[in-house]
């Protein structure tokens, strides 16, 4: 009792303004159609029918197949008993159109609806042959009565198409949405991850050095002061690339609209103004980066083959990198006397290595750090490949990497 009870009370509350408002123009067509056709109009007959056929119509959302039956039916009986003289399908025309144009998965409701009308028909037709006065007559009614009945389903069918592809439509668009925004965070987890790389690089190669160049200052001061001035000019001269480094980072971070360039603020520091005809980093300046890291305690040697100008410049940027990541490691960490550099540009590869003569450091094998972890996304995003260990049992470091350059054709 509860259970019926509660269905009720939720068909109930399913019903919308719209069922209302199809219920009321059913009464109305009923009966007007009646009239129209020249049919009874009487309480006993079409009157009732009409009203049972709108009441129905207000669950139509929840059973929808139990409302066309028991229309039909109802159209049926009222018909056989004579009660009523005009009509099998079209009184019932918003029960087929519902569930004909009912998109609910697993709800065939097109097929249910067309089942119900064939059966309807062959209903009317085993009643109005024998019964009628003239068999053109009742084949002409029966023949309205399917040609309506198909041009229901027909426009229930269009619009339940229509409704799917609305659905489908909204479902791609959103799918897009989804897409969109999962770009927009990889793309940005990417400039992320590169503008980490950057300030790891250009951070850990400008301390190393300014710290090398002041330790050789400061051991060369009494006995050497050309020496040690001209160490504190490669100090201050990587000071002031980092510093222009930095700025162009913090320009791609600062948000759209926000001047490129504030108004200074009082600095006891002299500013670096670099000039825009500077190049950018890359293979050719390899040599100022190895002279800047050789002091008397660490001698660096390069070796360049092939054309540094015809390399692109990702790879060219990323062929820099390496080997300053590469060398300030060795200053930082091996203690090792020489370091030997080698780049070799070919016309579809760049490779470099970067070899050191440090002591070989007991116990287990450290795990790779940012800088390796950093050269290799470097080398990786570029299509390369870079290993990085122990060339062998003679001590050392020796990093290798082997970028492909983009365009070439074999």
């Amino acid at each position: 009792m509860d259970r019926a009870r509660a269905r009720t009370t939720a068909a109930l509350r399913a019903i919308r303004p719209v069922d209302g408002l199809l219920a009321a123009v059913t009464f109305v067509a009923v009966l007007a159609g009646t009239a129209r056709f020249g049919g009874r109009l009487d309480a006993a007959g079409a009157l009732p029918l009409a009203l049972w056929l709108g009441l129905l119509l207000l669950v139509r959302r929840r059973w929808p197949l139990a409302v066309l039956l028991l229309s039909v039916q109802a159209v049926v009986v009222f018909r056989t008993s004579g009660l009523t003289d005009i009509g099998w399908v079209w009184p019932v025309s918003a029960a087929y159109a519902c569930l004909a144009a009912d998109d609910r998965p697993g709800r065939p409701g097109l097929p249910r609806a067309a089942a119900v009308g064939v059966t309807a028909l062959l209903l009317a037709a085993g009643w109005e042959l024998p019964t009628a006065g003239s068999p053109r007559e009742a084949l002409g009614s029966l023949g309205a009565e399917a040609l309506w009945l198909a041009l229901l389903l027909a426009t229930a069918t269009a619009y339940r198409n229509r409704l799917r592809w609305r659905a489908e439509l909204d479902a791609r668009l959103l799918r897009a949405a989804r897409e969109r925004d999962l770009e927009a965070g990889r793309r940005i987890a990417e400039a992320r991850l590169e503008i980490a790389r950057e300030l790891h690089d250009v951070v850990g190669h400008t301390l190393t050095v300014v710290g090398l160049q002041l330790r050789v200052a400061t051991e060369s001061l009494d006995d050497s002061p050309a020496e040690a001035r001209a160490a504190l000019a490669t100090a201050q001269e990587v000071r002031t690339a980092a510093v222009r480094d930095l700025r162009a980072l913090v320009h791609v971070l600062r948000a759209p609209g926000e001047p490129a360039h504030p108004s200074p603020s009082p600095s006891p520091f002299p500013s670096p103004s670099p000039s825009p005809e500077e190049p950018a980093a890359g293979v050719p300046e390899l040599g100022a980066l190895v002279a800047r890291l050789r002091t008397p305690s660490l001698a660096v040697r390069l070796e360049t083959t092939g054309d540094p100008a015809a390399v692109p410049a990702p790879v060219s940027l990323a062929v820099h990198r390496l080997v300053q990541e590469a060398l300030t490691n060795t200053a930082r960490h091996s203690g090792a006397a020489r370091a030997d550099v080698t780049v070799h540009c070919a016309a579809d590869r760049v490779e470099v290595t970067v070899s050191d003569d440090g002591p070989t450091p007991q116990g287990p094998a450290a795990a790779p750090g940012h800088g390796i972890r950093g050269m290799t996304e470097r080398v990786h995003a570029l299509g390369g490949e870079l290993t990085a260990g122990r060339p062998g049992d003679g001590g050392g470091w020796l990093v290798r990497a082997v970028i492909p350059v983009p365009g070439f054709r074999p």
